[in-house]
This record gives C-alpha cells, structure tokens and sequence, in this order.
C-alpha cells in the first residue's frame, strides 16, 4: 500500500510541474487568401532547428507552393521541375536588406539548399522569369499556422503563458496582438491595404 502511495505521489509531483499546453484560434477577416499567423519570439526560449527540409519547387512556371511558412533554422530545398532554368533571389529577409541573397540558376531537377536562420518574410524571385513570385514567412517560432480559405486559424499545442501573436497576409499590413494561452486561446484579426 505504501509503495502505491509513493507511486502516485511521484506521479503528480511530476504533473504538477509539466507544463500546460493549449490551442490559439480565431479568424482573419478583412482580405480575401490564406494568411499567416505565428507566435513571436519567446522570450528566453530557443527552439531547435526542424530536421525536416521542405520543398519549395518550382514547376509550370510558378513557384510551389506560393506561401509557406517555416521556423527559424530550417533548410529549405529549393527545387527545379521545369524543362527550362530557373533562378532564386530575395532582395531582404523581414525588410532587412542585407539580407539579400542569390542562389543562382540551375537546370531541371537539380535542389539547392538554404537555411533561413533569420525570422520574417522572405519575398522570392526568378531572375529568369520576372512574373514568378513567392513568399517564405519565417517564424521565430515553430507556433504557426496557416488560414483555410474561410480565414480560419489553429496554432496547436503552445505552452500556457503571454504571447504577442502576429498576423501576415500577401498585400496587407501585418498586424500584431497580445494573447494569454491559458488552456486555450483566441485572437481575430481584420487586416488592411
């Protein structure tokens, strides 16, 4: 009986002390598209770069898909599916123009890879084909998550605490809001030209 009661004791000391985690939700309204909406940095908490290398293609003359969003330190392979060469640059990274960096061109089916160790939105470009255009948003998080077409939004499993939570659409100004995750949370944003 005692060995029991030691037992469950250890187990809820250890309950006690994990911590909470809950959903951020809400709707985007304002601009019609997917947007973008992420927990900025945490402050005092570092988060480890994502093994995972997604796949930025670039296929039918397009880059696919239009917008992803990554967290901080992750590597990205860029990709040629096309019969004719493409190029990749971004002139900034979150507006920060020294930031600006050129892949180069290369042929069909070759990947280069980059890692964005910077947060924020990252414009591309084909220098070869002038009409492409794509965005990466490099959270400084890995909360994040992407509107439906109803502009509907669930960022899961954030840790209980205080957040400033942000939002960024394609041609509309990014707007941010405080949120308190306290099992769950909701923020809704209606968003401007």
């Amino acid at each position: 009986m005692r060995r029991k009661g030691f037992m469950l004791a250890v187990l809820l000391a250890g309950l006690c002390g994990a911590a909470w985690s809950g959903d951020i939700e809400g709707k985007v309204t304002g601009m019609k598209g997917h947007s973008v909406v992420y927990v900025d940095a945490v402050a005092g908490k570092t988060f480890p770069a994502p093994k995972d290398h997604p796949v930025m293609d670039q296929k039918g003359l397009m880059f696919v898909p239009h917008i992803m969003v990554v967290q901080q330190g992750t590597t990205v392979d860029f990709l040629n599916s096309d019969s004719v060469q493409h190029n990749v640059f971004w002139p900034s990274v979150g507006g920060d123009k020294k930031a600006t960096h050129n892949l180069g061109t290369w042929p069909k089916g070759e990947k280069r890879p980059f890692t964005f160790d910077k947060a924020g939105v990252v414009p591309l470009f084909c220098n070869v084909h002038p009409d492409m255009s794509a965005y990466i948003i490099v959270s400084p998080t890995p909360y994040f998550a992407e509107s439906d077409d109803s502009g509907n939004y669930k960022i899961k499993d954030v840790p209980d605490g205080s957040y400033t939570v942000t939002v960024w659409h394609e041609g509309a100004k990014n707007q941010s809001k405080p949120v308190t995750v306290s099992g769950s949370g909701t923020v809704d944003f209606t968003l401007t030209k």
